[in-house]
């Protein structure tokens, strides 16, 4: 074979070799691209939903503080409303407490001592001798009260021994304590039998019991139209 042969078959083979490499070159670019293509596609859906995700995690979070913040509210709301009706009925307390007061000061207050004390002998039930404490500032109409409270023992056949303790006292009235005395008392007696047993009869008490037995008539009464 002749160099020229030769040569024209190494060009062929050459120009052969060349075309395969090219075709197999857009081939490889080819499949790149598509693989490039659905990657950036794969990698673009990722993200989506990956925002898309994280945007409804936020959005429910926010949601959920819209609902905590609204129950603290209204938790708040419901907070002061109780306070504000609280000191409502305390109001009520207080303002029965100042006229309760003004009884020690009518002419009915003996009659009312008389009263008291012959309910707290029943309480005290069969004691021969019963100390009775009031106030200092009662003592003049309490040592008649105890002496009425005798006789009507010994008219119902339960006669008992009174006597009125002129040792201890019962708190003062507000008016006689002052402004900065915590302890005061609006009147009445406390009875007791053998240094033990005791039966507070004061008003104040009395205003205690009959003021817890009225509270939820009292909020009734204040708050009920509202």
């Amino acid at each position: 074979m002749s160099n020229t042969n030769v040569q024209q078959q190494l060009q062929n083979m050459v120009k052969f070799i060349q075309k395969e490499a090219r075709e197999k070159a857009s081939e490889i670019e080819v499949k790149t691209e598509e693989e490039f293509t659905i990657e950036k596609a794969r990698l673009l859906q990722t993200q989506k939903q990956k925002i898309g995700a994280d945007f409804t995690r936020k959005e429910q979070q926010v949601q959920v503080d819209k609902k905590i913040a609204h129950s603290h509210e209204i938790t708040r709301s419901r907070l002061a409303i109780l306070r504000a009706r609280e000191k409502g009925v305390n109001k009520v307390l207080e303002k029965a407490s100042l006229e309760l007061e003004q009884l020690s000061k009518g002419a009915g207050y003996k009659d009312l001592l008389v009263k008291l004390i012959l309910q707290a002998l029943q309480k005290l039930g069969d004691e021969n001798e019963v100390l009775v404490q009031c106030r200092e500032e009662d003592r003049e109409i309490a040592a008649e009260a105890v002496e009425l409270a005798k006789q009507a023992r010994e008219k119902a056949g339960a006669p008992v021994k009174l006597i009125l303790d002129v040792r201890n006292y019962l708190a003062p009235s507000r008016e006689k304590a002052g402004p900065k005395t915590l302890t005061t008392c609006s009147g009445g007696v406390v009875l007791s039998a053998r240094g033990r047993i005791f039966c507070d009869n004061t008003l104040d008490v009395r205003l205690k019991y009959a003021y817890e037995s009225l509270v939820p008539e009292i909020r009734k009464t204040l708050f009920a139209a509202k």
